[in-house]
């Protein structure tokens, strides 16, 4: 008889089932023309609509059709796609600033003056969730208060300030660089000075020339919208970061900001197209692979610089393998292939090759250390500078400047990453941590999706800082307080010792001079 109660626990424990989410419907925003933010939630996109869930995809890019998905190609944005990354090349960051501001405008404009798009805002059609892509692009995030939706946030480079500012996050700058510098969380002095520094013009700037452009542009394409552009950006239930402490350093976060860095990399390879695979596995030296991303087109790269690469290439014993944007390179040495585009993931996992020469962003910089290759970074711009910092630092990489490349220091630099055993053991030691997680990135990202979808929302997921001004979060109201009453005390005190020691009628220098201070 004994046995009984135990028999029904064990059969409730093996009937029990996990929570069930009921198919959503999704609307995801990517407005860049450059592939490498889609390429980061592709496979999240197709992840959710494989669990059954009704996915439909703003982008700049044509796509194959994929079942429970529905794609809005706005394909304008690609009219304006080299004139807006040219516009990057300024010194000062103010100017910076400015001009992202305006990249910023225009793929706002291109995205919601597409056909499809208002085809799809005039349609009446209602959403359970919608995905935004969080670069500072705040008319876009409206998308969801017309479609009454839930709205969840993703940033394939990770958090910054502004991401931690809508999420309630506080973390400090004195070691959280700014997202577009060259620093690491391990600053000097004079570099913590410069981050400041840096901060406190983004700020200004912010509040003062971003945040009132964006108002108007919100106003203009959401003219009878229910919230103000401030109660959007306070009401992201969740975000999505394309970042793990282990690929870059120990941060704070609060429980809706969850990491989720590496998702776009498949954990087993698909075979390699046969003529790249006879290309690397006939090299008895080994291949580099070459690419600068998708928003970089080595084409336009200036001919000393494309000159510099193509010397020192004809130079090594080891093939190369360049994402080359044109048909035709003059001058192409015969141990270089030239393709507009490479299977990246499946290429950095084969053991023939030995290095990545990179723009250094972050999907390629977390693609080299997964799969274990050292990394020659050439920084362009926004979270570059930063990615290939953080890895000479951690030593599973090199840096130099991409507009003053010299032959000599490109050939020392690759021979050194080739022939110094330390880069490539430093990068498998970092895809060794990494790959030690409870479960893919995929799957994080879609638990947590459906984890606010149950919930409608997730309001207690919502910390307290969001309703608080920059006094009280920093509590600097209340240090005033503290700091005030001793000080008042003190002076009662000398006031009255003043008094009592020199009589009433005459005065006491000290307590005036401390009461004037």
């Amino acid at each position: 008889m004994r046995l009984l109660p135990v028999i029904a626990i064990v059969f409730c424990a093996l009937s029990a089932k996990p929570l069930q989410t009921e198919s959503a419907k999704i609307l995801a925003t990517l407005p860049f023309p450059g592939r490498s933010q889609y390429i980061f939630m592709e496979s999240y996109l197709k992840a959710l609509a494989a669990k059954g869930h009704q996915v439909t995809v703003i982008n700049a890019f044509k796509n194959k059709e994929t079942p429970n998905m529905r794609f809005i190609e706005a394909l304008k944005a690609h009219d304006f796609a080299e004139e807006m990354m040219s516009l990057l090349n300024v010194p000062l960051l103010w100017q910076q600033l400015n001009a992202m501001d305006y990249i910023l405008n225009k793929f706002i404009d291109t995205t919601m003056e597409d056909e499809g798009v208002q085809k799809l805002l005039n349609s009446g059609e209602t959403f359970d969730l919608v995905l935004a892509e969080m670069v500072q692009m705040e008319p876009l995030y409206a998308l969801a208060q017309h479609f009454n939706a839930t709205l969840v946030g993703f940033s394939s480079f990770g958090t910054d300030r502004t991401i931690d500012e809508a999420a309630g996050n506080i973390s400090p700058i004195s070691y959280n660089p700014l997202v577009t510098s060259p620093r690491t969380d391990r600053m000097t002095f004079l570099e913590r000075l410069e981050n400041h520094y840096d901060v406190i013009v983004g700020d200004i700037h912010r509040h003062f020339v971003h945040l009132p452009h964006m108002r108007k542009v919100f106003k203009k394409y959401f003219p009878n919208a229910k919230k103000t552009m401030e109660e959007v950006m306070d009401s992201f239930s969740l975000i999505l970061l394309g970042q793990h402490f282990s690929l870059s350093y120990p941060r704070p976060y609060l429980p809706n900001m969850i990491e989720v860095g590496g998702m776009q990399i498949s954990h087993e390879p698909k075979p390699l197209p046969e003529d790249i695979k006879q290309f690397i596995e006939g090299s008895p030296h080994g291949v580099i692979y070459f690419s600068m991303g998708s928003n970089v087109k080595s084409k336009d790269l200036p001919q000393e610089t494309r000159d510099t690469l193509l010397k020192t290439f004809a130079k090594l014993k080891q093939r190369v393998l360049w994402k080359f944007e044109d048909d035709e390179m003059p001058g192409k040495p015969a141990n270089v292939l030239i393709k507009k585009w490479y299977p990246q993931p499946d290429i950095l996992a084969h053991p023939n090759v030995k290095l990545f020469i990179s723009h250094g962003g972050l999907l390629s910089s977390t693609e080299t250390v997964y799969f274990g290759k050292p990394i020659l970074g050439l920084p362009c711009f926004y979270d570059q500078h930063m990615n290939v910092q953080r890895a000479q630092r951690v030593g599973f990489g090199l840096g130099l400047d991409l507009n003053n490349l010299k032959q000599e220091d490109l050939e020392k630099a690759i021979q050194t990453l080739l022939t110094d055993p330390s880069y490539a053991k430093a990068s498998l030691a970092i895809s060794e941590r990494y790959r030690d997680q409870p479960e893919s990135a995929v799957d994080r990202a879609v638990w947590w999706t459906e984890y606010v979808i149950r919930h409608n929302g997730a309001p207690h997921l919502r910390a307290t800082s969001r309703d608080l001004n920059f006094i009280q979060l920093h509590s600097l109201d209340t240090f005033a307080v503290i700091l005030a009453v001793p000080l008042l005390v003190a002076l009662l005190i000398l006031k009255l010792s003043c008094k009592l020691l020199r009589g009433k009628k005459q005065k006491c220098p000290l307590a005036d001079k401390l009461k004037k201070h």
